[in-house]
């Protein structure tokens, strides 16, 4: 059979076909550096809403953590149209403990656009996402936003970018992208500075102009690879993906091409397609589309839905491995089952490798223990979300200290290491400085704009991040910016010192006192204020010195023919130190946990002893 070599409807290249009215774009950047704003203004001005339809901001963070921090967990697509052609949009996470996320979703797309903040300029997640699309080959535009801010710099930030994608030994034909100024909160853009721009018209036309339509082998048959899993109360699992070749209709009988080879039969239940934030079901998907599928129970992310009598899988998805694991274990304090739903091992990995399947940035593994589980993933932050979303669920668990995980090649124990990012003032570079150098990070870089703030790079251990934010943040009076990535793997760096003071400990069960809080506020550091409950090995506080000590916390006040045992209620105490998740779980020591339940978050030695016998 001779293939055609023309075709009036379509643009060939070779023997492939292109869509030429659908364009699939993924939008990626730094944390809050615009992403969500500007998808906000892109699905206003695309005449998705009515004039008098309320809306509200950032309406691609559906999750409720994602609204409260401000940042993209898990990524999203919608769909708007610009002069008659389909723009499918994906919004990528810019964090990067969520890169798994990123890198699933540009196998969605045929092109970029990178937002780079016209203040921060282009910071470590940046250069990760970017990187990623580079090695795809997908054309990018560059999107300068926040040029309203005052101390913005778009100029300087644009020949950073170029740089940047120099460094990153970009094609020459990548290097000519289109550029942007863009302020997304009023959502406007412009070509030039010096016109200010009136609304996002010269982004849609840079990205009609500057993505590819999907291309696609008209002989083929149906490949479509799972980037996403969802969940509908009505057909229950969805499978998100784009049909790479071939179509897919309602009812369709296919097979699922697993990783290990295995293909099994399988039928489409329902097929859903996007228009703008909703989910509209249709009865065809073809070359370019990107839907969701239900009637797949076994379809994992990564794994390709294909025909049923002559299938073709595309390649499977490749995800970096995790850097970071910690311990999950039930929750077996004296106060276990009082605030949760959810207590047993049974529930909690039923929990954990329901996130497994979902997220194919975790990995759960099996230990000599029934009761406890391995979780690895990309960073802390990743699984302190984790772990902030089953509490809010209704389960109690407890926790481990954060750790590295390593690999040995050639009988060399390598470890990961992060390429580190801080911007601050002028005045908090010694001290900075002091706390990197004994947690082995190597200064790479510096740069001074003179604004009076200064830009330091450094390349350190994955574990010598581990509890260090707080110190940054406490060393900077809250004014700097720390940003990390991932950076390769190299040798053991040497010990590195963790908590430099140790714990005040719960000698007894009870309810805390102001007495007892008062006498031992010159000891440290409390976590509790007066009347709270608490048992035997609870951590109630930070000591001043090195040393780990047990103290009566509970102690009460003898009623004496002198004093009044009330008397007490006009003593004046520092308010304890409320810690976050994060903050626990950097706080930690190989020998504490942190006891995670649906109201409370406690810090506990390991094992905690019994109660004591009267």
């Amino acid at each position: 059979m001779t293939r055609p070599t023309n075709d009036k409807a379509n643009e060939r290249e070779g023997f492939m076909e292109r869509r030429s009215q659908i364009r699939n774009l993924a939008i990626i950047a730094h944390v809050d550096h615009g992403k969500t704003t500007l998808v906000d203004a892109m699905l206003r001005q695309s005449g998705l809403f009515r004039s008098n339809e309320t809306t509200r901001d950032r309406m691609m963070d559906s999750i409720d953590l994602e609204r409260e921090r401000g940042i993209t967990i898990m990524a999203k697509n919608t769909a708007l149209h610009y002069a008659g052609i389909r723009i499918n949009v994906v919004d990528t996470p810019g964090h990067a403990d969520f890169g798994s996320e990123v890198e699933r979703t540009l196998t969605l797309v045929d092109g970029v656009l990178l937002l780079v903040d016209a203040a921060e300029g282009p910071l470590p997640q940046t250069r990760f996402v970017l990187k990623k699309a580079l090695e795809a080959k997908l054309p990018t535009i560059i999107a300068i936003n926040k040029i309203d801010r005052q101390d913005a710099r778009p100029v300087e930030v644009l020949n950073m970018v170029h740089d940047l994608f120099i460094d990153l030994d970009a094609t020459e034909d990548l290097l000519d992208f289109p550029i942007l100024y863009t302020n997304a909160r009023t959502g406007t853009a412009t070509h030039d500075l010096a016109v200010p721009g009136e609304n996002l018209k010269p982004l849609f036309e840079a990205i009609v102009k500057t993505v590819p339509p999907p291309a696609f082998d008209p002989e083929k048959r149906l490949q479509f690879r799972a980037c996403m899993l969802d969940w509908d109360d009505y057909v229950g699992r969805l499978v998100i993906g784009r049909v790479f070749n071939g179509k897919v209709k309602k009812n369709d009988r296919v097979a699922i091409a697993h990783r290990d080879g295995t293909f099994e039969p399988a039928g489409v239940r329902v097929l859903y397609g996007y228009e703008g934030l909703k989910r509209v079901e249709v009865d065809l998907a073809e070359q370019g589309d990107i839907v969701a599928l239900a009637g797949f129970d076994t379809c994992e992310v990564g794994e390709t839905v294909t025909d049923a009598e002559f299938p073709d899988p595309l390649p499977p998805i490749h995800i970096d491995e995790p850097t970071v694991s910690m311990l999950f274990s039930t929750n077996t304090s004296p106060f276990s089952g009082r605030e949760g739903k959810y207590v047993t091992s049974t529930q909690l990995r039923e929990r954990l490798w329901k996130e497994r399947r979902y997220n194919v940035g975790i990995r759960v593994d099996e230990t000599d223990s029934p009761d406890t589980f391995r979780v690895s993933g990309r960073g802390e932050l990743q699984l302190a979300i984790l772990i902030e979303m089953m509490r809010r669920e209704g389960y109690e668990l407890e926790v481990g200290k954060p750790e590295i995980i390593t690999k040995t090649e050639d009988g060399v124990v390598l470890e990961p290491m992060e390429a580190l990012v801080i911007d601050i003032p002028e005045e908090h570079i010694g001290s900075v400085t002091q706390k990197i150098g004994p947690r082995r990070g190597l200064m790479t870089d510096m740069i001074n704009h003179g604004s009076g703030r200064v830009r330091l790079a450094f390349r350190i251990p994955s574990r010598g991040l581990i509890g260090y934010r707080n110190e940054f943040l406490t060393d900077t009076r809250g004014t700097g910016l720390l940003n990390h990535i991932f950076d390769g793997w190299a040798g053991w760096q040497g010990d590195i010192d963790h908590r430099m003071n140790g714990a005040l400990v719960a000698d007894r069960a009870g309810k805390t006192t102001s007495y007892a809080i008062e006498h031992l506020e010159p000891r440290g550091v409390l976590f509790v204020a007066p009347a709270e409950p608490c048992y035997e090995g609870q951590i109630v506080g930070e000591h001043s010195r090195d040393n780990d000590l047990d103290v009566n916390i509970t102690k009460e006040k003898k009623l004496t023919n002198m004093r009044a045992s009330n008397s007490e209620e006009s003593v004046k105490l520092t308010p304890p130190r409320v810690m976050s998740l994060e903050q626990c779980l950097e706080w930690i020591r190989e020998d504490e946990t942190v006891e995670v339940t649906p109201k409370s978050l406690r810090l506990r030695k390991r094992p905690v002893k019994g109660p004591k016998k009267s």
